[in-house]
């Protein structure tokens, strides 16, 4: 299983830290999410998702993604 860590902008509480986690929970091939409030960093686990997979599910939650 592969992690990749993304930064997000704009989250600011535990109900965005939800929203985050649920879509980018929805890509497939994600197995686990973790999302880190204070750094805005979420870290993704799993095999066969895109970049631009989990921009568009973080983009769905009303977030960005910050371009490395």
């Amino acid at each position: 299983m592969a992690a990749k860590t993304y930064t997000v902008t704009g989250m600011t509480c535990g109900h965005c830290v939800s929203s985050v986690s649920s879509e980018v929970g929805k890509v497939a091939g994600v197995e686990s999410v973790l999302v880190d409030l204070p750094t805005g960093h979420v870290t993704v686990n799993g095999e066969g998702f895109a970049d631009e997979q989990i921009r568009e599910a973080v983009d769905e939650a009303g977030y960005a993604l910050v371009d490395a």
